[in-house]
């Protein structure tokens, strides 16, 4: 006698798995999101330290014993001890500028690039910040 097999019931597609696919897919994304967020907030911490140090060293070169050149300098040095890594590729300069209404004040202008963090071979980021202060006189 022959007997035959019975043929396997219909099998239902289900989405068993698929949390695990989507998963994977979305947290590529969700990283990169963050990853940039980070990114932008390293960029704009450093922009305000650097503008500080700017505006520190205007204020350092318009003491009344020193010369307006002098707070470029200083500025470099407070950058260098700040911000590390950003300093390198970053120089200051001080001149005299005259401000409203024919007041004398020192501005001290950093420019450079700086590397991004999350990006260590990509391309470097173009920044320049002016600090001024008032030039003390007798």
């Amino acid at each position: 006698m022959n007997q035959r097999v019975a043929a396997a019931p219909n099998k239902r597609i289900t989405d068993e798995g698929a949390a695990v696919v989507e998963f994977v897919l979305i947290s590529g994304l969700l990283l990169l999101l963050v990853l940039g967020v980070v990114q932008l907030a390293l960029v704009l911490h450093t922009r305000n330290v650097l503008s500080a140090d700017a505006a520190e060293g205007a204020r350092h070169g318009a003491n009344l014993d020193r010369s307006e050149a002098s707070g470029g300098p200083y500025a470099q040095e407070l950058m260098r001890r700040s911000v590390p890594g950003a300093a390198r590729g970053i120089s200051c300069a001080g001149h005299s500028e005259t401000g409203a209404a024919g007041v004398p004040q020192v501005a001290v202008t950093c420019a450079g690039s700086i590397r991004l963090t999350l990006v260590p071979l990509g391309p470097r980021l173009d920044m320049s910040v002016t600090g001024r202060a008032v030039k003390e006189t007798t």
